[in-house]
C-alpha cells in the first residue's frame, strides 16, 4: 500500500510539472529555463506557491501577488495525473516498467488538454508519449513487439487519412464542378480536404504499443463511441465549430481500455 501512495504521490509532482508543459509548449517557450512564474503579472513563484494541489487551495485560486485567478486547470491536471498513477499501480503494482507506461499516459493527457484548447498537437510530446510507450514493456522482446504495434497503427492510420481525404476532396470537386462556368473551368477552386492530422497518426503510434492489436482497435471504436454524442451535438452548428478535437477522445478511450484489459480480451476470446 505504501509503495502505491508513493507512486500516486509521483504522479502528484509530474502533473505539477505537467501543467508547465501544457503553458509553455503551445508558445514555443522553455519548460526548464525559466523558473515558474504567474501567466499575468510574471512574478516569480516562491517554493510554497507551487506544492501541488494544496498551493492552489490556500491561495484559493487566486496569485498571491496580483491577486489574478488562476485556472482551474492547474489542480485538475494534477488530480488527473495523480489518479492515472494511482489507477495504473493499483492494477499492476509498481515497478520501472509502469513508470514509463504513466509517463507515456500523461504525455496523452497533455496532447489532449492542448489539443482541447488550441487544437493543435505538438509533436515533441507527442514522440515521447510515443517513445515511453514502446519501452515501457517487461522485456527486450516486449519492447520490439510495442514497436512493431506502434509502427502497425502509424500505417494504418496514414493510410485511413489518404484515403479518406481522397473520397472527401473528390466529393467537394465533384460538387464545385457543377457550379463551373468557362471562365472558372481551368482554376481549381476547390481546397484538399484533409481528414485527420498527423498528430493522430501519432497517437495511434502510441496505443499500439500500449495496447496491442486487438485492444487498440477497441480503444478506436470506443473513442468514436465517446466523441458521437459531441459531433451530434454540433451537426447545425457552422463547419468551423463542428471540428471537434478528437485526441482527448483517442486518450481516455486508451486509458480506459489499458486499465481493463482483462475483461475485454475475456469478452474477445469468448465470442470471437
Amino acid at each position: 500500500m505504501i509503495e502505491i501512495i508513493l507512486f500516486t504521490l509521483l504522479g502528484l509532482l509530474l502533473g505539477s510539472f505537467l501543467n508547465v508543459v501544457i503553458i509553455r509548449i503551445p508558445n514555443d517557450e522553455s519548460v526548464i529555463f525559466t523558473s515558474s512564474h504567474c501567466v499575468h503579472c510574471k512574478e516569480s513563484l516562491k517554493a510554497w506557491h507551487n506544492v501541488p494541489l494544496l498551493s492552489w487551495v490556500f491561495l484559493r485560486g487566486k496569485c498571491s501577488f496580483c491577486k489574478a485567478k488562476i485556472s482551474i486547470q492547474y489542480p485538475l491536471i494534477e488530480l488527473l495525473s495523480a489518479l492515472i498513477f494511482f489507477s495504473l499501480a493499483n492494477k499492476y503494482g509498481v515497478s520501472i516498467p509502469l513508470v514509463f507506461i504513466g509517463l507515456s499516459f500523461l504525455m496523452l493527457l497533455a496532447l489532449a488538454v492542448i489539443d482541447f484548447k488550441y487544437k493543435m498537437i505538438p509533436d515533441s510530446i507527442n514522440l515521447l508519449a510515443i517513445f515511453f510507450a514502446i519501452i515501457g514493456a517487461w522485456s527486450i522482446s516486449g519492447v520490439f513487439l510495442n514497436f512493431q504495434n506502434a509502427l502497425l497503427f502509424a500505417g494504418g492510420f496514414t493510410l485511413l487519412r489518404f484515403s479518406l481525404s481522397y473520397f472527401l476532396t473528390s466529393s467537394a470537386h465533384k460538387t464545385i464542378k457543377k457550379t463551373q462556368t468557362s471562365w472558372t473551368k481551368n482554376y481549381h477552386t476547390y481546397p484538399f480536404i484533409e481528414a485527420m492530422g498527423e498528430g493522430d497518426i501519432m497517437v495511434a503510434a502510441t496505443m499500439g504499443a500500449l495496447l496491442g492489436t486487438e485492444l487498440t482497435l477497441v480503444a478506436i471504436f470506443l473513442s468514436a463511441l465517446l466523441a458521437l454524442p459531441i459531433m451530434l451535438s454540433l451537426r447545425n452548428k457552422s463547419a468551423e465549430e463542428q471540428r471537434v478535437p478528437f485526441v482527448p477522445f483517442l486518450a481516455l478511450a486508451t486509458f480506459i481500455v489499458y486499465i481493463n484489459d482483462t475483461p475485454i480480451m475475456q469478452y474477445i476470446e469468448a465470442n470471437y
